[in-house]
């Protein structure tokens, strides 16, 4: 079989096992709904590519339906406070997305008259949007071709073709390869099929290598080790940060802040804390809000991409005088919605709990 030959044929068993097994997602149009009449909706196949960046299907789906339920076009997202936007993204991490989200639905809102780009290189200008995310949208929302090579992708062309160069190293020949059997004509399906293959069946630890369309051609199945592939440089061990955090409360509510834009959790809410220290606890004196009979509240850990922290939480009635610059009183008793990102709920829920059972 020569290469052309063989990529053709890598094509039109991987469409076909996506025509038969492809996964019904609320945001996908697949072929049976394109015949029906069903129309791409690029304002939802947007958001659903920007939440589902280090996100998994399953987490990301009720957010995405929550989105839409409240802000149906991108004008409407884009006139909605900020700070709405950003409370509604709380629990989906990488806030940054969130911030580049509200950005993206501006320009796209008031300087493109509510129209995306339909190429990738209008979609790459705008914020928020990266080479992948550019790709894919193309092909889902407008059938352009596209080269779409996420984690899943890149785990299914590394065993493909047993490439023995360690990620993130051999991600330029990855994406190269990717790109020779991307098919231009079912653009649309093609970039949902080969994210689906590498989600579904050519997983991580135990790939599903009796239905995968692309066996008879994978070159790590020959070998009989596809989990060896793709090759990884060794992990380094993840930092360790320590940080105080207070929970402040007074008649049924609880203070919290917004956090600067710029760095990590940039413009979300927090309980307020001081500096986070790889060189273990700081005095916690140093970050106090105000002198007070400080009850402790236990310790949270939280676990992000670069490093691990742990927060010593501490508890205090606010005193009447208490007046900070910025900031608003939540109520207690509504803790869920108040739109605090993963590792401050920890905390606020740790707070309420030695509220509610003083030691």
């Amino acid at each position: 079989m020569s290469a052309v030959d063989k990529v053709e044929d890598l094509r039109a068993r991987l469409l076909a096992w996506y025509d038969r097994e492809g996964r019904s997602l609320p945001w996908r149009i697949r072929p049976d709904d394109r015949a029906a009449g069903v129309v791409p909706d690029p304002y939802a196949i947007w958001l659903s590519e920007i939440m589902l960046q280090q996100t998994t299907v399953p987490h990301a789906t009720p957010y995405w339906h929550d989105f839409l339920a409240r802000w149906p076009r991108v004008e409407d997202l884009a006139k909605a406070p900020r700070e709405d936007v950003m409370a509604a993204w709380a629990g989906l991490g990488y806030y940054a997305r969130a911030r580049n989200l509200y950005a993206c639905a501006q320009v796209v809102a008031f300087d493109l008259g509510g129209v995306f780009p339909d190429t990738i290189e209008g979609l790459r200008a705008l914020p928020g949007v990266g080479e992948y995310t550019s790709h894919a949208i193309a092909a889902a929302a407008f059938n352009r071709p596209a080269n779409v090579v996420d984690g899943n992708v890149e785990r299914a062309i590394s065993r493909l073709y047993a490439l023995d160069t360690p990620l993130p190293k051999s991600k330029p020949e990855i994406r190269a390869l990717a790109g020779e059997i991307a098919d231009p004509v079912r653009a649309h399906d093609y970039a949902q099929a080969i994210m689906d293959l590498g989600a579904t069946v050519c997983s991580p630890k135990s790939p599903s290598c009796g239905i995968c369309p692309w066996q008879s051609a994978c070159q790590a199945y020959a070998l009989g080790q596809p989990t060896a592939y793709p090759k990884k440089l060794p992990k380094k061990a993840k930092p360790q940060r320590y940080g105080h955090v207070f929970f402040i409360h007074r008649e049924g509510t609880f203070y919290v802040r917004a956090r600067p834009d710029q760095g990590l959790l940039g413009g979300m809410l927090e309980l307020p804390g001081g500096v986070w220290s790889e060189q273990g606890l700081p005095a916690r004196i140093e970050a106090e809000p105000f002198a007070a009979d400080w009850q402790a509240g236990g310790v949270v850990t939280h676990v992000f991409t670069h490093f691990t922290l742990q927060l010593q939480v501490w508890c205090a009635m606010a005193p009447k005088d208490y007046r900070p610059n910025a900031g608003h009183w939540a109520d207690l008793k509504a803790l869920k919605t108040v739109g605090l990102p993963s590792v401050m709920a920890k905390a606020a829920k740790a707070g309420l709990k030695a509220l509610s059972h003083p030691v």
